[in-house]
């Protein structure tokens, strides 16, 4: 029921956005600086996001299915373990082998569970080396129920919309958005906080990509929290650094009251 969404009789939860450049096709090397990052944060942080393809790196070739990682994998195990050893829910991206290969985030809590979604808008070079996902996914968090979203999903409005129906409280984003389309990545994180009446983090990443054989790309950053009425209440620029923020359940509440539109749809 959406007179159960942002209740004010709730601890106000933190989150954190783990902007990181990724070391493409190199998991040992973004796994242990998955862990530093983690090591580093505060006590008190319940959710701690880092970018789309955080864990394995892209290319849009075949070396990216060396790279990739099963579910049962040692490195999401260690992901898992992360996760109890600092008491914080983690979000993060990598390259999924399975029964085809997939752009796929995993949320793993504290307590051990895990929840997986796949990218279902895929990018360019994406489209030859991966297979869509189907399905939308929802994670219940320490904000309540979010929605689950991957960079180039942010553009489809129908996206928004459906988890709009569903009344989520957030809108958890990774993204690895190019740097030439930052303003782009701003907007959109705003304008899927409005059209939902919800809180949307962010988590961008940063540096570059320069492999042999491929394309150079230099990435956005730019994470952000962004508050239900659209506007931006904590951001970066393109270092690496971790956005904090308290996601207040009051603010949510009064930003549903004055703008109504998810009761009128109900």
């Amino acid at each position: 029921m959406l007179a159960d969404r942002g209740r004010l009789d709730v601890p106000t939860p933190t989150v954190a956005a783990c902007q990181m450049a990724v070391a493409d096709l190199d998991p040992q090397a973004n796994l242990a600086t998955v862990g530093e990052r983690l090591a580093s944060l505060d006590d008190g942080v319940d959710v701690a996001l880092f970018p789309e393809y955080a864990l394995t790196g892209f290319v849009a070739d075949e070396r990216v299915y060396d790279a990739a990682l099963t579910r049962d994998s040692r490195e999401l195990d260690r992901v898992a373990t992360y996760a109890a050893d600092y008491d914080v829910a983690v979000l993060a991206g990598f390259v999924e082998a399975a029964d085809d290969y997939y752009n796929t985030v995993v949320y793993a809590t504290p307590d051990g569970d895990r929840t997986y979604y796949r990218k279902r808008n895929l990018w360019a070079g994406e489209r030859d080396v991966l297979a869509t996902g189907d399905d939308a996914v929802t994670i219940d968090t320490p904000v309540g129920e979010a929605g689950v979203v991957t960079c180039y999903d942010l553009n489809f409005v129908d996206v928004s919309a459906a988890f709009a129906r569903e009344g989520v409280n957030a809108l958890f984003v990774v993204g690895a958005w190019p740097g030439s389309y930052s303003e782009n990545w701003r907007l959109l994180l705003r304008a899927r906080a409005l059209d939902g009446v919800r809180w949307v983090v962010g988590c961008g990443r940063t540096g570059k990509r320069d492999l042999a054989d491929a394309e150079t790309v230099a990435y956005a950053g730019r994470s952000a929290v962004v508050r239900p009425d659209g506007t931006v209440s904590h951001a970066l620029n393109r270092d690496e650094r971790t956005l904090v923020a308290d996601l207040d359940p009051t603010i949510l509440a009064e930003q549903r009251e004055f703008i109504p539109v998810l009761a009128e749809d109900s």
